[in-house]
This record gives structure tokens, sequence and C-alpha cells, in this order.
């Protein structure tokens, strides 16, 4: 039952980027390739998915660095500590993404905590956060995170305390210990964590579109205005289609890295 709810509607968007756009929001019956060969030859759309999924591998590799010493800190904690710890990694996600990207608003703004601080400091002018790339990255970094250090701490149990020691009683060095031993035992929970932190980035609408301020085209915000604005169903269809081949090659990918790392 689960996969003939999530197979249907993507059998049915498949059809419907296989029909003709007629004005008003129609749906023409007959079967045309024109809304595949518009997304090939239009430069527009090739860019909005090159900057989606730059966009997405970034943010990806940004949250991997952010999350990882947290991740780390909390699988080495003990007792009470530890469960506090994990409580507030988790208590991001009992918010709502558009809450708390509203508050990144307030936090990036111009005259916001970010650039009171950078001018407080000397800096000559506010730096430009909101309404651009960098904002929207800075934005799903933070929303992201919690579910990177989840995915690193489920990957985080090959890591064996007395492989650490073992290491260090020969003579390895901490930076030594962390590149050939801990974050090679670690790579499952990294590639899971990337792969789930990727496939959220390129499909997210809310983020982008706040903190885009409309001015940042990507891959969700051009499905919705295609959907709702121009009423342009068969390329919304389309372009859903592309998303879903983007998850499906990250997915070969991942599977691919584990393989290498087994």
């Amino acid at each position: 039952v689960n996969t003939a709810v999530f197979v249907i509607p993507v059998v049915n968007l498949l059809r419907i980027s296989f029909n003709e756009a007629l004005p008003g929001g129609g749906i023409g019956p007959g079967p045309t390739l024109d809304n595949w060969f518009k997304l090939a030859e239009d430069s527009f759309t090739l860019e909005i998915v090159v900057r989606s999924v730059g966009m997405s591998l970034a943010v990806s590799l940004l949250t991997l660095i952010c999350s990882y010493p947290i991740a780390l800190y909390l699988h080495r904690a003990k007792g009470g500590w530890k469960t506090f710890l994990f409580v507030l990694v988790v208590m991001p996600l009992l918010t709502s993404a558009v809450v708390r990207t509203y508050g990144w608003i307030v936090m990036l703004a111009d005259d916001g905590l970010i650039n009171s601080v950078l001018l407080a400091f000397g800096m000559a002018k506010p730096v430009r956060l909101l309404f651009n790339l960098t904002g929207i990255m800075i934005g799903l970094t933070e929303i992201l995170m919690p579910y990177m250090i989840l995915s690193l701490l489920a990957g985080f149990g090959r890591l064996d305390p007395r492989c650490e020691e073992a290491a260090l009683t020969l003579g390895a060095k901490p930076l030594q210990v962390f590149r050939r031993v801990i974050l090679p035992l670690t790579a499952p929970g990294v590639a899971l964590g990337c792969l789930l932190c990727f496939v959220l980035a390129i499909s997210s609408f809310i983020t982008p579109r706040i903190l885009g301020g409309g001015r940042v085209f990507l891959l969700a915000t051009e499905i919705y205005d295609q959907a709702i604005v121009t009423l342009n169903w068969p390329a919304a269809g389309t372009l859903s289609i592309l998303v879903l081949v983007i998850f499906g090659a990250a997915l070969v990918l991942y599977t691919r890295a584990l393989r290498s790392l087994d």
C-alpha cells in the first residue's frame, strides 16, 4: 500500500510531463515531448538546475562541518549530560521550519543581530545576508543540522574508543588518529547525513522562498511558480520528475560510496 501511494502520484506526474500545456491552466490530452525539449534547451532552467544542485552540495558540506564536532562530542558524552545534549539537538525539530526561517530574517537583516555585531567590530557597512543565496544557505544549514547530527550518531556505532587508544599508544598524533581512525569508521554516517541533507536541501521550498525573497530561483520555487503562478502543470510535472531523477542519482552515489567503504 505504501509503495502504491508513492508510485501512483509519480506516474501521474510523469504522464503530465508528456502533455501539452493549454492556456488557463489546461492540460492537453495528446502526448508530446515539447516540455522535455524546452527543459533541455532553456538556459534559464538549466541554470536553475545547476544552482540548485550546487547550493544543495554546499549546504550538505557546511552542515557536515558544523555538525560533526557536535555529534562526536555527543557520542562521547555520558549519563544525564548526554541526554540533555540530545534533547537540545532534537528540540529544533519540534519548531516549525517557517518560524525558524522568519527568525533568521531577524538575524540576517541589514539591521539584524549579525550585522550589528559586525558593525560594532568596525565593519564599514552591513553585509548583504538576506534575499540572496548566502542567506538561503545559512538558513538551510541551521535547519538541517539536527538531521545531520542524528545521521552521524547512527553511524558512530562502529567507533570504538579502544581503536583510538591503540593509535595514540603507537605514537599517532591526534590529527592522525582523526584522519586514519575516527573518520574512516564514521564514514557511513557521514555518507548517510550528506545524502539526507542533499535531498532535503534540493527539495526545500519554504526557506528558499522566504530567505530568497523571490529573487533566488531554485528547482522547488520554480515548480511552485509553474504550477501555481503560471498554471503550467506539464512544466511543473517535468521539473518534478527531474528532481526525482536527481534523487535517484544521489541514491546511486550513496550506494556506491557505502560499497567502497566496506
